[in-house]
């Protein structure tokens, strides 16, 4: 059960802990991190005894700040069992107080007697320790103190800040007994806490007073009178306040900061707007209680102040306030001091270098956060992000900066086990011989290191001294060892959080400057992380979009073109680096062995485009099939765009419209029998044509507007082909590019293809090589196609008259044909065949009539005829005497359909060689 009772702690979450069990998920992360880190240290439970130190100061600052404070608490807390102690930064208590009396005689020596040490690597985990390593509240119950001499007890403390450096000055600490634990506490213990911090900020100011005492006593202010310094008729902070501008405040003021921290003498001089200029000088000055300090004067030149325009009546507004502790104003300077002739002459600060040094400080991590907003981000790369963030805090805030993220989320993927798939993704810093994990090495992270009490937290964790950081010197003895050689002494790790996931861990690494870390350079490296983590969570939502819809991309696009003779074929598809888009090509055969090329560009990115674009292509393949000419089948694509606008859109006023504006498309049929190329184009770009000679021209289509206008016509225009000519169908990613103009890509195109020898595949190559823009903001589709001619000793043709009795002469012809072919196997089936297409033809079309027996890769027969009227195939009874001629061709051949022509239609048949 433990030392004692379950009702005050985890007693038996402790016990296994201390037996080598696990207990995470049972324990608050800060408890167990700091049990882990005294189990490291060595440290035993019943361990008590602890470091006694008599020596310190009972004069300090601290004690003279919070003793008030302590005296109000021991009154709030009078006739409670309530221990008030007061500790310094190192963990040491300095005071102690009394809620009852009686206490003094109860308790041991080390709970009632100052001078103890209560740091974590001393006493365990305990208030005083726990939130020195924690830096902010921290409330301990029971037995989740590491001794057992603590069990029974609460306590709840909170660290003391000096609230100009921001530095831990001490731990205010109230302990009581676990049945008296209260929430009322905390904020008592926030507004005592308050309070001596507020005690020791009036502490400076009294300092800082004494030394504008010194500066003003330094000479006699009679002899200035009301006539200003030294004769002139206007003083200083007069002119301040109606001439400067208050960017010329600011400025001053700043550089006046800049060299009160440089504690020493110095002179400045500070141009100002208008031609204008001011010399700033810096004397240091002592005052009468012996606080040594800087005296900073402005110095405005006699020319300057006479060409100074007159003061306007609405002066500007006042500059900026001045950071604590520092006197500002241009106050009459003592007439005394040499320099002062001729010109005005006032004081701009008097204060404490350290105090100078903490505003210049304060400033730069302004300027560093406001710089942040302009680095980090600029692109939607994970990887590149996370580098930005390294580099945007080196050198200003850290010398090394080292990034973890798990895999998943280089991916686009939020990672369901964080701290077990960490990658080096990031290591920069002022030098590369620093030997941390290489980038792309597996990162393994042991729960007592900074980096996972950050991620379990959620709180970024400073290590002011690595070399007493045990939880990180734990994780790699070696590895630790090689990098304190190299002088890195202080650690800051912080979680990249967004929206509620984990994306890794930015560690900021410090070890040219000998000061460590302190709760300034935390906040400002959280502030940094917390920006770049919506900056990489951005990425990271941008690379699972984008690679989702390029999977869709790519799944909707043909992966193996279809096996025809009519073109050689050879295609590319490169995403735009922005986002998928909607680009595609198809390559379709057709009847009679002919092929359609269909090349099209769906406006917009991302996955609805890429769907609109699949949508847009199989109603494009359907559309061929029924063997539409090209102006047709972009009249019903323009109709299904408008379609699909109007409800995707919606018509009412909350209606979420997806912005579909149109596409472009170019549709090409290629008859190798012929060697005609009919085209019709809806707004795309004009293809290029590559002669056998080499000559390169981009065909003149009618433009036709884009799809989605809906209503406006569509023109085809027929062009012969050369054999061997390449017809190269691209989209205008291709050819656009913001960084040049049209007209000159189209050059780079034209110089690319002037090469006909080349085969499609490297004409591809060369096209993208030479034209293809570095960085292509849309989508590029490629298609180069060469063109074949089927010989004419391939094709066998016989006009027929509108006569039954002629039927069988054409099934003779046709036998003769196949035996000239080698094709005697196929004779019995293309006889049934043409004997019932012919038959048809006869019965129920119009004259003429004409076949066709086509050789190519399947044996092909097609019969036309001038009528219009399609024949369909149907179910016939067991009484009909007819209708079984097509259901007869269906199971002869391999496909078979009817075309339209501008003359009338062709009904056509194709067997596989084999078949037949």
């Amino acid at each position: 059960m433990g030392v004692v009772g379950d009702r005050i702690g985890p007693v038996r979450s402790r016990d296994r802990f201390l037996q080598g069990e696990s207990v995470e998920g049972s324990v608050r992360s800060p408890i167990l991190s700091s049990w882990q880190r005294s189990r490291l240290l060595g440290l035993s439970p019943d361990q008590s005894e602890l470091p006694f130190k008599g020596d310190f100061d009972p004069d300090a600052a601290l004690l003279r700040a919070a003793g008030p404070v302590l005296d109000r608490l021991e009154v709030i807390f009078a006739g409670s069992r309530t221990n008030i102690s007061l500790a310094d930064g190192h963990g040491m208590v300095l005071a102690r107080r009394f809620g009852e009396k009686s206490m003094v005689k109860q308790l041991p020596p080390i709970q009632i007697l100052p001078g103890f040490v209560f740091a974590e690597q001393f006493a365990g985990t305990n208030g005083i320790g726990l939130t020195l390593a924690e830096r902010r509240l921290c409330q301990v119950y029971g037995a989740e103190h590491f001794a057992e001499r603590s069990q029974s007890s609460a306590c709840t403390a909170i660290p003391l800040r000096d609230q100009l450096s921001g530095h831990i000055e001490g731990v205010l600490c109230l302990g009581y007994p676990y049945t008296e634990a209260d929430p009322a506490l905390i904020p008592v213990v926030r507004k005592a806490a308050e309070a001596i911090e507020r005690r020791l900020m009036e502490q400076s100011s009294a300092r800082e007073r004494g030394l504008l005492q010194a500066y003003l006593d330094a000479a006699s202010l009679a002899r200035t009178g009301e006539h200003g310094v030294d004769g002139h008729p206007v003083g200083m902070a007069e002119f301040l306040r109606s001439e400067l501008e208050q960017s010329d405040q600011t400025t001053l003021k700043e550089k006046a900061t800049e060299l009160m921290s440089a504690d020493r003498r110095a002179v400045a001089e500070v141009p100002l707007s208008r031609g204008r200029w001011v010399t700033l000088v810096s004397h240091p000055v002592t005052s009468a209680s012996g606080v040594e300090g800087v005296v900073v004067e402005a110095l405005l030149p006699e020319d300057s102040e006479r060409h100074a325009p007159t003061p306007t009546p609405h002066p500007s507004p006042a500059a900026p306030a001045p950071p604590p502790g520092i006197r500002t104003g241009l106050a009459p300077a003592p007439s005394g001091d040499a320099g002062a002739r001729g010109g005005v002459r006032g004081l701009v600060l008097v204060g404490e270098p350290e105090v100078g040094k903490y505003a210049v400080a304060a400033r730069r991590r302004l300027e560093l956060l406001a710089e942040a907003s302009n680095r980090i981000g600029t692109t939607l790369d994970v990887s590149r992000t996370a580098r930005e963030l390294a580099e945007t805090a080196v050198p200003r805030l850290a010398d090394f900066v080292t990034i973890d993220l798990p895999e998943a989320v280089l991916r686009g993927e939020e990672s369901p086990r964080p701290t077990t798939e960490m990658h080096r993704t990031v290591v920069h810093g002022i030098r590369e011989d620093c030997p941390f994990y290489p980038v792309g090495a597996q990162i393994s992270l042991r729960p007592t290191t900074p980096h996972m009490r950050c991620i379990a937290t959620g709180q970024p964790v400073l290590e002011p001294d690595l070399r007493a950081a045990f939880g990180w010197l734990a994780q790699d003895p070696a590895h630790a060892e090689r990098l304190l050689a190299h002088n890195i002494h202080s650690l800051i790790t912080v979680p990249l959080l967004a929206r509620g996931a984990i994306l890794g861990v930015a560690s900021f690494y410090r070890s040219t400057d000998p000061a460590p870390y302190g709760d300034d350079d935390r906040s400002l490296a959280q502030e940094l992380a917390a920006r770049a983590s919506l900056c990489i969570d951005n990425a990271r939502r941008y690379t699972r979009e984008h690679t989702l819809a390029l999977s869709l991309q790519h799944s909707l696009l043909p992966r193996d073109l279809p096996e025809q003779s009519a073109v050689e074929v050879a295609h590319r598809y490169l995403p735009a680096e922005s986002g998928v888009g909607g680009d595609w090509f198809d390559v379709i055969p057709l009847s009679g062995t002919r092929v359609a090329l269909l090349v099209g560009d769906v406006v917009g990115h991302g996955l609805h485009a890429a769907a609109t674009m699949g949508r847009l292509r199989t109603a494009a393949r359907n559309f061929a099939e029924l063997e539409l000419a090209p102006d047709e089948l972009l009249t019903h694509l323009d109709n299904l765009m408008v379609r699909l606008d109007r409800e995707e859109g919606g018509d009412g006023p909350d209606s979420a419209s997806t912005g579909i504006v149109g596409a472009t498309c170019l549709y090409a049929i290629y008859d190798p029998t012929s060697q005609q190329c009919t085209m019709a184009r809806a707004g795309h770009p004009p293809p290029a044509l590559v002669r056998p000679d080499g000559s390169v021209s981009l065909l003149e289509l009618p433009a036709g507007p884009p799809l989605g206008l809906g209503g406006l016509p569509f023109e085809s225009v027929e062009i012969r082909l050369p054999e061997h000519s390449q017809l190269v169908l691209y989209t205008d990613g291709l050819i656009e590019d913001r960084h040049r103009d049209v007209d000159v890509a189209l050059d780079a195109l034209n110089r690319a293809l002037a090469h006909p020898d080349r085969a499609p595949e490297e004409t591809c190559r060369a096209v993208l090589d030479a034209v293809a823009p570095e960085h292509p903001a849309d989508d590029i589709a490629l298609l180069v196609a060469r063109t074949n001619a089927l010989p004419a000793d391939r094709i066998a043709t016989w006009d027929v008259a509108a006569d039954p009795a002629l039927v069988s002469e054409i099934r003779a012809a046709s036998v003769r044909q196949l035996e000239r072919w080698g094709l005697e196997e196929s004779a019995f089936a293309t006889e049934l065949l043409l004997s019932e297409l012919v038959t048809n033809a006869v019965r129920y079309g119009s004259a003429p009539i004409r076949v066709r027996l086509i050789h190519d890769r399947n044996l092909i027969c097609e019969v036309h005829d001038a009528s219009s009227s399609a024949p369909r195939m149907r179910q016939s009874a067991t009484t009909d005497e007819g209708g079984r001629g097509l259901f007869l061709v269906a199971q002869l051949a391999q496909a078979w359909g009817t075309r339209y022509t501008t003359d009338g239609k062709v009904i056509w048949a194709e067997c596989t060689l084999a078949a037949a």
